[in-house]
């Protein structure tokens, strides 16, 4: 028997320790740092207000949606001026909510138009040591080095007719950066060279479908994850239309599954196996229809709509908000309000329950609750179970449409006007 030095073992053990730590101060994606929509925290506030369990509050520049991201003890946001002219960074210290550091990276003489519900600064960075990466859609993307503040590089030369604005969140994966630029002329994924910004691969969407399509139907807001298949990685793309698996490392398409058009918001989800996707505005018979959610078997080739998808329900299923998973069940909440949790084995319905409000934020599983934030600042707070089981109800009272960020104790909330530490 191999008998280790106490030495060797205290490292080891800090080691561990560190990595532990790591994944409770860091919040690196959108959805958290597994993208997963789960906070890896064990203690997570549980009542607030505007001024209750405030430890900080700042005001913000200009007005964006994008969620913070945070890795140590800085929290990074974009945010814009509301016509759209300036583009904004802003960094900001944990502990006491000091403004680090300002820039504007991007400007903008003649802006495209957004829709009035959106804002020019929606898509949420990610950041990993070191480095911290902001994406405005057509307006710029950039990589600015989180030690200096100094710009590693700016790409402004990526178009998108975005029409109603962007949304589409950045993904690192290894060393690429995955930037969606989905719009209503020649809808495109691409893959950049972290570190320079150069392009390493591009797929554009198929013309031989979408250039038949209208315009209107050919856009997308999602934001993709990367899964790992029988040994190959993949990118999940919901966009427009269809559902494409990309090999992530080239671009190769790998599978599609068809749904039909218009927008995709919700970000795709994996779990025991399986993939659910979300396919934004449907049309039957030229009426619109709200979302369906699909649960779809990866391990196919080609178009696989009719031999890979295990289920699809349609009743209330959100557009906007990105569905949670939490021991073995689905929590998603509709635009409007109604909370369903489902078997995501089966599709069966566990239970229905009626929340205040409509909803933009994706429900987050924090210190073993979920929480519901509402467009007008209520949050819900759910205990994941067999029955709707409420916990707590907080309302902070400003308009929220980022998801609120958990780290070691503490929850950080963007709204509107301010950024809130709240323990």
């Amino acid at each position: 028997m191999n008998k280790r030095s106490p030495l060797f073992l205290a490292i080891f053990s800090l080691l561990i320790l560190i990595s532990c730590s790591a994944d409770k101060t860091n919040w690196t994606h959108f959805r958290g740092s597994n993208m997963d929509g789960h906070a890896e925290v064990e203690i997570a506030p549980l009542s607030w207000g505007e001024t209750e369990n405030v430890v900080w509050k700042v005001p913000t520049k200009g007005l964006g949606w994008s969620s913070p991201v945070i890795f140590d003890s800085q929290i990074w946001m974009t945010s814009a001026s509301k016509e759209g002219a300036e583009f904004y960074t802003l960094c900001y210290d944990l502990e006491t909510g000091n403004l680090l550091d300002e820039k504007t990276i991007f400007t903008a003489e003649d802006p495209q138009r957004i829709h009035g519900t959106n804002s020019y600064a929606t898509p949420t960075p990610c950041i990993e040591d070191g480095f911290v990466y902001v994406h405005y859609g057509s307006f710029g993307t950039a990589c600015i080095n989180t030690e200096n503040f100094e710009v590693v590089w700016k790409r402004e030369d990526m178009p998108c007719k975005h029409m109603q604005g962007p949304a589409s969140s950045l993904i690192l994966h290894k060393n690429l950066l995955i930037v969606h630029l989905e719009g209503t002329e020649d809808p495109y994924v691409a893959a950049l060279d972290k570190k320079t910004g150069e392009t390493i691969w591009k797929s554009v969407r198929p013309a031989e479908i979408y250039d038949p399509l209208e315009p209107v139907f050919r856009k997308s807001f999602q934001t993709p994850l990367v899964i790992e298949v029988d040994g190959r990685e993949m990118l999940i793309s919901n966009s427009s239309f269809l559902c494409f698996a990309h090999d992530v490392n080239t671009g190769e398409v790998i599978w599609t599954i068809e749904y039909g058009y218009d927008s995709t918001v919700s970000q795709p989800l994996f779990y025991d196996g399986l993939v659910y996707v979300n396919s934004g505005w449907i049309f039957l018979d030229n009426t619109p229809f709200f979302s369906r959610q699909f649960a779809v078997d990866p391990t196919g080739k080609g178009d696989v709509t009719k031999t890979h998808v295990k289920w699809m329900y349609e009743d209330e299923v959100p557009q906007i908000p990105t569905p949670v998973i939490v021991d073995g069940k689905m929590y998603m909440v509709h635009d409007r309000g109604m909370v369903t949790c489902l078997d995501p084995k089966t599709a069966e319905v566990i239970w229905k329950e009626k929340l205040k409000g409509n909803f933009n934020a994706s429900p987050i599983y924090a210190a073993g609750n979920i929480y519901f934030f509402n467009v007008k600042g209520e949050c819900t707070i759910v205990k994941p179970a067999d029955t709707f089981q409420k916990v707590a109800v907080n309302d902070i009272g400003e308009t929220i449409k980022a998801i609120p960020v958990f780290v070691e104790d503490k929850m950080i909330l963007r709204s509107d006007k301010f950024l809130y530490l709240i323990k």
